[in-house]
């Protein structure tokens, strides 16, 4: 089995675990973390074993074996670099670097070394993401002409965030999540989702503000507000908002010549997606208010209970990754999705408010489905 280690124990790391739980195809070996007591705490809970340093884990896992790489995002990049360089495949939560000038770096070496390198999220992978994407192949909405895509947190600086803790008591990581971003830490769910059906993005038109910077505990917060259009060049545009001020709203409207494909909850794999049919009434034009569900046929993946917001399996971009080694493939969680989403959202967070339209440079063709679902049930 391909051996998997863990570097970073904080918040997030509980939610892979609780993935795990519903089991691997991977050993998972381990983890490291820098505090020793975080690291002691995590592994108590998880009945883990504790590698007393990085170096000593790189080890252990060993060429060919995978790096969960869930530190700190200004830690992405070293540690990513890290395992590259001690012949591991590395995944790594989003994003990827903190700056596209790193994230290439972190690609090169990877291509250069034959390794696999992927960054979070991996929820494109669930049953959600993979029955949109058949409704679209499928025709059932008819030509798309325009994706509306909402990630709207509510007002996160008077949400009580102090008192989110994960399962084995780490706090959730206020400073981190305020200074990185909600663009960068939470764009990549729809991102990847439309990436993943429509290919590249080749055009971001886009704005983004601070707007609640004297409302949060740190010196120098990330924009907390931006909006962009998405020229993809299949021919699709999208729209996508992220902010922590805005009421909670994670839907996503897929609007085609036949009406809507909508769902309502990007962090649920199990989200229910529907269809309304356009049609005329009389001398009124609507979209029917009786939605029909759309479902795949036969079984997909273990599904996660909700903890907090989420109902998300994180295993699934790991799993992917672990199988594509076994198999001798490529994998759907590929260096050219990790980079061109990593270009693509940081040109959002840094777009400010006087943007014009920015090129990307890096592309990223659409991503062969899982293989249940290839057509709806």
């Amino acid at each position: 089995m391909i051996k998997v280690g863990i570097i970073g124990t904080g918040f997030v790391a509980d939610l892979y675990m609780r993935s795990f739980e519903l089991g691997t195809t991977f050993e998972l070996i381990g983890a490291y973390d820098r505090r020793a007591e975080r690291l002691a705490q995590f592994c108590a809970h998880w009945k883990q074993p504790s590698f007393a340093s990085q170096e000593e884990l790189l080890a252990a896992i060993g060429p060919g074996g995978i790096l969960l790489n869930l530190t700190n995002p200004s830690s992405h990049f070293d540690v990513g670099m890290a395992g590259l360089e001690a012949g591991c495949h590395v995944y790594t939560e989003k994003p990827l670097a903190m700056t596209v000038e790193d994230a290439q770096t972190l690609c090169d070496l990877a291509r250069d070394k034959g390794l696999m390198l992927a960054s979070a999220p991996c929820s494109f992978l669930g049953e959600a993401a993979q029955t949109l994407g058949a409704a679209i192949r499928g025709g059932v909405a008819g030509k798309v002409r325009v994706i509306y895509a909402e990630l709207d947190d509510g007002f996160i600086p008077q949400a009580r965030y102090a008192d989110w803790i994960s399962e084995s008591g780490a706090p959730w990581p206020a400073g981190d999540e305020f200074e990185v971003g909600c663009t960068l830490e939470h764009a990549g769910y729809y991102l990847t989702w439309l990436i993943s059906i429509f290919g590249s993005i080749r055009t971001v038109v886009s704005a983004s503000s601070r707007q609640v910077s004297d409302l949060l505990p740190v010196d120098d917060p990330a924009p907390d507000f931006s909006v962009a259009t998405l020229f993809f060049e299949s021919g699709v545009v999208a729209r996508l908002t992220c902010t922590i001020i805005g009421p909670h709203n994670h839907s996503l409207r897929v609007i085609g010549d036949r009406g809507v494909i909508e769902l309502d909850e990007a962090w649920n794999n199990a989200a229910k997606v529907r269809f309304r049919r356009r049609f005329n009434l009389r001398r009124r034009l609507m979209e029917s208010p009786v939605a029909k569900r759309l479902k795949l046929g036969g079984e997909t993946h273990p599904k996660v209970g909700r903890w907090g917001s989420a109902s998300m399996n994180f295993a699934l971009g790991v799993t992917e990754m672990a199988e594509a080694i076994r198999e001798g493939r490529d994998s759907r969680m590929s260096i050219d999705l990790a980079l061109h989403l990593t270009e693509v959202t940081l040109a959002i967070q840094g777009a400010g408010d006087n943007s014009g339209a920015q090129q990307m440079v890096t592309r990223c063709d659409p991503i062969e489905p899982m293989p249940w679902a290839k057509r709806l049930g």
